[in-house]
């Protein structure tokens, strides 16, 4: 599962280093955020496409998901890119969740959701969990992986317990910062706070100091450029038992892609 990846610099960092990856390691499915792939803000369906071509086998999203229109009826025809689920259902393109098949055969759900603790007061992530997982006509797989987009630790912290035992993983993105808190709950489920994200390492969370120091300094508003140079690589492995959903063991991968 792959953290936030941002602008044109994470992307080829991502092809970069993502095929050599799932060989060596033997990955059998992948998540990536690409909710900052378009120009640091956004999604297109050429930038979706780059990054399924590349190897991701599922695109999760957050709030960005929604500042480039064109991605709008791509998220209607594509099983592959998902946006938040409790954004609800009224009007809104898309879905929240999907069910795939990985490399080795095993059937697995992917759930996207976002918090609300300093963002868009959306429907309950909580309480939309829970009506998936409880109220659904059919059961989904036992392997079920929650992207968590979210700002507080502490809601992420709490949605990780609440859903223990009840999914596989819940992995926080949308900070862009990694976290080092990585671990498998007391009832199976592994969690980190924060992936991190795939971008520009001299940067502020992906992003041309320039472009951020004057919102700091003086408070005047600034256009955003997504940074340059080495890029770092943010990921976490997740070792699943397909039969029970328990996950066996989270390894955070870095790794340092000079331009």
């Amino acid at each position: 599962m792959i953290g936030d990846v941002i602008g044109k610099p994470g992307r080829l960092a991502l092809e970069q280093l993502l095929p050599g990856l799932r060989d060596e390691r033997g990955i059998d499915f992948v998540t990536a955020n690409g909710e900052n792939l378009a120009g640091g803000m956004g999604l297109t369906p050429s930038t979706a496409e780059a990054l399924l071509a590349a190897g991701v086998d599922v695109i999760t999203s957050g709030n960005h998901i929604w500042d480039k229109k064109e991605i709008y009826p791509y998220l209607e025809r594509s099983e592959r890119v998902l946006r938040p689920l409790n954004y609800g259902t009224h009007d809104v393109p898309g879905r929240g969740w999907g069910i795939y098949q990985a490399l080795d055969g095993t059937d697995l759900a992917v759930v996207n959701l976002q918090g609300r603790t300093y963002m868009q007061p959306i429907d309950n992530p909580f309480t939309e969990a829970d009506r998936l997982l409880d109220e659904g006509s059919e059961p989904l797989p036992p392997v079920r992986l929650v992207d968590f987009h979210c700002e507080i630790t502490s809601e992420k912290n709490a949605l990780g317990l609440y859903l223990d035992g009840r999914v596989s993983a819940v992995v926080g993105t949308h900070t862009h910062v990694v976290t080092g808190d990585e671990r498998i709950l007391p009832r199976g489920t592994a969690y980190q706070s924060d992936l991190g994200m795939t971008g520009p390492l001299w940067s502020v969370i992906g992003f041309e100091p320039r472009t951020v120091l004057p919102r700091f300094i003086n408070a005047l508003p600034t256009r955003f450029e997504v940074g340059e140079g080495p890029v770092v690589f943010n990921a976490a492995q997740i070792d699943i038992d397909p039969a029970t959903g328990r996950a066996l063991a989270i390894e955070r991968i870095q790794r340092l892609v000079e331009p």
